[in-house]
């Protein structure tokens, strides 16, 4: 029923559920956390990648340090009177010897460690950048020549530490390292040379006895390549992980937002063309929630389209059955007038009288028709408990003569027959059948009234049934009775007492409830038909819709 959702409130763990199991869901978190994935993994392994590399030429650096300070001390130093102290020409042709030249097109500092030597006061004795007494000479790109990939990263790299954009800071100053290494302490560190570079560098005292002469400061700017190769490296995670993102991306577009346009477009044409059902079959077979909404809109319009055209029957059926008891008022009072006597004036007379409420029947019953439509529709559902209400209704049908047919419920009172419904309608229901099986009963004849659970065809019902006495109904008509304004009544029935509603009514409201109601006749030994029998089946409560 159209009300079922918006008086029905599902609980939270079935939404949740019902969030985690959607395929849309799925799709959406695994494309866009997988490109994530791709650039988290990536930062991770340069991460520790870079912190590996610096703490090991850390260490490599102290190696090469303490070697060049053991050196050092043996040649380049001299055992003064009353102090030692430190031979600056032999120092450099030390250096000279144990650091090869820098080749040619090398920058210094890159693939082979810078030496200096600082005195006690701080002096610059030794630099193995300038022992050889050569300018560095770099060849200037021809012109239109674009520079690499490398290069520009480097470049940028290189003028976002020079501006100190960048989040890094030195760890500690050359001057800092001097100052420590003359107490004795081997200081490391990272800063920015003079150059704009990144270097890590090591400072080791140059000791010759107890008394330190100075200090011998190694650092390498290898860590530059280093960082400019990581983030080289990071290109392609980054690349990947947009692909993925582009990806995912186009896939919601062309899985979701395309299809919704498609929807609203279609709902937009339905409403400006007229039109009355929409079809979108591509859509409306997909697996996913889209599919659903598709099939949703579709058995919708076509739910609307299958009123309109009931309204229309229901139109073209009332206006034929008011225009037989107009069209026989109509004859009556004509002939009433051109009547030469008093009787027949009041035979015509009589007969106005009889279609007049022959109208007045069929217009209140054509009232509730719609009355209960219109319930039945916006009404809230409840768990109804059916065998109460038609146990209760049997007991409220008293005979009020002799003649009167009884009504009977068979068995005691029924426990826990709910379904889910209104009982209101569902009353309506047994009433019409039950004063259906009291119109075609004999006179003192019965009407037996019973419920049960039951195994349908689709499942577990609720199964009630109303007997009678009656002359049965034609195998022919065992459908067409429940028609609008289908009328097959007993002999001696007044004429106009009945509009044919009663058994339309009670099929509507059973069929809005999920349910079905059908007839059949009662056969005993002898007697074909020796009554009708009207069966109706509903869901109980718990179990999931029929469609």
């Amino acid at each position: 029923m159209a009300s079922a959702t918006a008086t029905t409130r599902p609980d939270r763990p079935h939404d949740l559920r019902a969030f985690l199991s959607s395929r849309i869901t799925r799709t959406i978190f695994f494309f866009n956390f997988f490109g994530l994935a791709i650039l988290i993994l990536g930062v991770l392994l340069l991460t520790e990648m870079r912190a590996g590399l610096t703490e090991a030429q850390f260490r490599n650096l102290r190696t090469q340090g303490e070697l060049i300070t053991n050196l050092l001390i043996e040649t380049g130093t001299v055992e003064g009177d009353p102090y030692p102290y430190v031979n600056e020409p032999a120092v450099r042709a030390v250096l000279r010897r144990i650091l090869p030249p820098i080749a040619e097109g090398q920058r210094p500092g890159v693939g082979r460690p810078r030496v200096r030597m600082f005195g006690a006061d701080s002096r610059l004795i030794a630099d193995s950048d300038v022992i050889y007494d050569r300018l560095e000479e770099r060849p200037l790109p021809d012109v239109g020549q674009q520079p690499s990939i490398g290069e520009s990263i480097e470049r940028v790299t290189q003028r976002l530490e020079y501006l100190r954009i960048t989040p890094w800071r030195p760890t500690v100053t050359l001057e800092e390292e001097h100052r420590r290494a003359m107490q004795g302490e081997i200081v490391r560190g990272e800063r920015l040379n003079e150059k704009g570079e990144r270097v890590v560098s090591v400072t080791l005292p140059l000791r010759r006895v107890q008394q330190v002469m100075g200090t011998v400061t190694i650092e390498s700017a290898d860590v530059e390549r280093i960082l400019v190769a990581e983030r080289a490296s990071m290109i392609p995670f980054v690349i990947g992980a947009s692909i993925a993102i582009f990806l995912s991306s186009v896939l919601l577009a062309l899985s979701i937002a395309r299809p919704l346009r498609r929807l609203a477009g279609a709902a937009d044409s339905l409403r400006l063309t007229g039109a009355t059902r929409l079809s979108l079959p591509d859509i409306s077979r997909r697996k996913d929630e889209i599919g659903a909404l598709g099939h949703s809109l579709e058995q919708m319009t076509g739910a609307l389209a299958d009123r309109i055209d009931a309204n229309e029957r229901f139109a073209a059926d009332v206006s034929h059955e008011i225009k037989n008891p107009l069209a026989s008022i109509q004859s009556a009072v004509t002939s009433a007038q051109n009547a030469k006597s008093p009787e027949q004036q009041q035979q015509m007379l009589a007969i106005v009288a009889q279609d007049v409420h022959r109208l007045d029947r069929l217009i209140t019953d054509i009232a509730r028709a719609s009355r209960i439509e219109a319930e039945t529709a916006r009404g809230d559902l409840g768990r109804v408990d059916v065998g109460a209400l038609l146990f209760e209704l049997a007991r409220a049908y008293a005979p009020d003569d002799r003649n009167a047919v009884n009504v009977i419920f068979k068995g005691p009172k029924p426990e826990g027959l709910f379904v889910v419904g209104q009982a209101g309608p569902l009353g309506q229901v047994f009433r019409n059948l039950i004063d259906n099986a009291r119109s075609f009963s004999p006179p003192e004849g019965r009407v037996v009234v019973s419920i049960e659970a039951a195994r349908g065809k689709d499942g577990p019902v609720i199964r009630a049934l109303v007997e009678d006495e009656g002359p049965g109904i034609p195998p022919e008509n065992l459908e067409t009775i429940f028609e609008r304004f289908y009328t097959q009544r007993p002999k001696g029935a007044a004429f106009g007492g009945n509009s044919g509603l009663g058994l339309s009514i009670a099929r509507q409201i059973v069929t809005a409830h999920r349910g079905r109601i059908y007839a059949q006749n009662i056969e005993r030994a002898g007697a074909p038909r020796a009554g009708a029998r009207f069966v109706v089946e509903l869901p109980p409560a718990g179990e999931a819709p029929r469609h």
